[in-house]
């Protein structure tokens, strides 16, 4: 892959402008339900505290005082969906919870600080109090080098940290992973798309909607304090919630819940209207 790609989010839209999510529905005076695509440039050790911890700073995002539709954003370059190239959601295995290990042929596994994602989807329309059961999930990331599976050079072959799963009776989605990295030009994020059915995720068409989870700054320290994540602290320290392209304009329906540790893993959550 080329040193221009590694920069994942600087694919497909990067040179053309954007008006932010939250100016658009200023300007559309109230509609605020609406949820707007923006062009943007998407996808591109010593030992921390061991205590449990929570995020301040997430604390409320997942249960705001309103309900809204979680904002639309751009898969990036390497979704894997087909809509890019590869597509790894017609493969047999791609329906699983851990998805830290390759599947099929391939054998790879990521390494890193154990992380669980649980999304809770539920219906924006009657103010988030009725969970969707049956919609269907995709959720992919990079690992803790900052590659991505079927795209980045070393890890073409592989298609970890990728999977597919339905919700359960709580309109929820759980996956068990690995703590990405922070690469140049984004804030560390997970890519995840919704599904009205798992049927159609598998078939890889009639997208819901498509959007990113943001991981809270002081657990990204906390983690990429250890082996492993070392190239992670400069690319943080050059990056910003205000200076990333995907969440300059609000991340208040995206920040993850966290609890957990950097010994025992860590657990995000976030809930997802639609």
């Amino acid at each position: 892959m080329s040193e221009e790609l590694h920069d994942h989010d600087r694919g497909l839209c990067f040179d053309l402008p954007t008006l932010g999510r939250r100016g658009m529905i200023r300007m559309l005076a109230g509609a605020s339900l609406v949820p707007l695509v923006g062009c943007t440039n998407d996808d591109s050790g010593a030992s921390a505290a061991t205590s449990s911890a929570s995020s301040p700073a997430s604390s409320s995002a997942a249960v705001g005082a309103s309900c809204e539709t979680i904002p639309t954003e751009t898969a990036g370059p390497f979704p894997g969906d087909g809509s890019n190239g590869v597509n790894v959601l017609k493969e047999s295995g791609v329906v699983r919870s851990d998805i830290t290990s390759s599947f099929g042929t391939a054998s790879g596994k990521a390494e890193g600080i154990p992380l669980t994602i649980t999304l809770t989807v539920v219906d924006a329309a009657s103010g988030c109090g009725t969970p969707k059961p049956g919609a269907a999930v995709y959720l992919w990331h990079c690992d803790r080098d900052g590659n991505y599976s079927l795209y980045s050079d070393g890890v073409t072959e592989e298609n970890y940290l990728r999977g597919v799963q339905e919700a359960d009776a709580k309109g929820q989605v759980t996956f068990k992973s690995i703590f990405p990295a922070c690469y140049t030009g984004r804030w560390p994020h997970i890519h995840f798309e919704v599904y009205g059915s798992l049927d159609d995720a598998t078939a890889a068409e009639s997208i819901t909607t498509t959007s990113q989870l943001a991981l809270p700054e002081d657990v990204c320290d906390a983690a990429y304090a250890t082996d492993g994540y070392s190239s992670s602290v400069r690319t943080l320290g050059e990056v910003s919630l205000d200076s990333d392209n995907i969440f300059s304009d609000g991340s208040d329906q995206q920040m993850a819940t966290m609890t957990g540790s950097v010994d025992q893993g860590y657990t995000a959550t976030l809930q997802v209207a639609v």
